[in-house]
């Protein structure tokens, strides 16, 4: 299988080629700066081109605008929406024209983040909090309206090793400070990267297409408990105090409560959910210490 992969200089496009050619399948990985192979995915002839040229099974769509404060900067709106939405829609429409299956991924930020039930993959997605989300959404409805060979996979609290994450901002703070404020009231499951490539090489590998929630399992925790735990399995005794979100007070976009995310539907689909997130943390702290 040849697969196209957008975003291979973040986290999450990183591990997935290396896990295509972990199996053996054909990879192709873009970003915007060498080594990968240099597309403007906001550039709609070029996407075009490329992927018609490459001609991929599938394509990953990992690329993206993820900078969430930084999106609510009004001299970045449009921007964001170039690269989260119109970027989306040129890949969807020129896998469309290739005949490719397409994976976007997503974000629990589609919700509005309110309530305690976990959202499932089919809930209504609408009011998100802030720009991030808002055109993630219009990124998913563009996929929609153009391909039926698609999955949007929504995923949260993402860390990996190629790139920067909450896990290494913790470590880093944890080593400088004896104390460190963590939001208490904003509540949902980490996703490691490495484990997360592994369900969408699968995903690749089959046509069970749909929206799917992807994380971690081990139960929802708040950044509080996930805090405690870095240290805890890092040797750190930093001391964590809980606020809430309001007390907290340093993010310019609005955060959603709730990022649960109801994961039923891959079990459903006969894919294998991710492991606990205790055990990925820890796999990835030992990765971190081989660096």
């Amino acid at each position: 299988m040849k697969v196209f992969v957008t975003g291979v200089g973040g986290q999450l496009g990183h591990d997935v080629v290396e896990e295509l050619l972990r199996r053996g399948h054909e990879a192709v990985g873009s970003d915007l700066t060498p080594p990968a192979v240099p597309l403007d995915i906001t550039d709609e002839i070029a996407v075009g081109k490329m992927i018609a040229e490459i001609h991929p099974d599938a394509v990953i769509h990992c690329a993206a605008w993820t900078a969430v404060d930084a999106a609510e900067e009004p001299e970045n709106r449009e921007k964001v929406f170039a690269i989260n939405a119109g970027g989306t829609r040129n890949i969807a429409a020129a896998c469309r024209a290739a005949e490719a299956k397409m994976i976007y991924i997503s974000t629990d930020y589609v919700f509005d983040g309110q309530g305690e039930q976990p959202w499932r993959p089919d809930d209504p997605a609408f009011a998100p909090l802030n720009v991030y989300g808002q055109s993630k959404l219009a990124g998913e409805r563009a996929v929609e309206e153009l391909l039926e060979q698609y999955f949007i996979v929504r995923i949260a609290w993402v860390f990996g090793k190629n790139g920067k994450n909450f896990v290494r901002t913790m470590l880093n703070v944890g080593r400088t400070h004896d104390t460190v404020r963590v939001v208490n009231d904003q509540f949902g499951t980490p996703t490691y990267t490495f484990d997360l490539a592994r369900l969408l090489v699968d995903m690749a590998e089959t046509e069970k297409y749909g929206r799917y929630h992807v994380t971690n399992t081990g139960g929802y925790i708040s950044w509080y408990d996930f805090t405690r735990e870095i240290y805890r399995q890092a040797g750190l005794d930093t001391r964590v105090i809980p606020v809430t979100t309001e007390e907290y007070g340093l993010s310019r976009a609005a955060r959603p409560r709730n990022s649960r995310l109801n994961q039923e539907k891959l079990r459903q689909m006969g894919f294998e959910p991710l492991p606990v997130w205790q055990d990925a943390l820890g796999r990835y702290l030992k990765e971190l210490e081989q660096e």
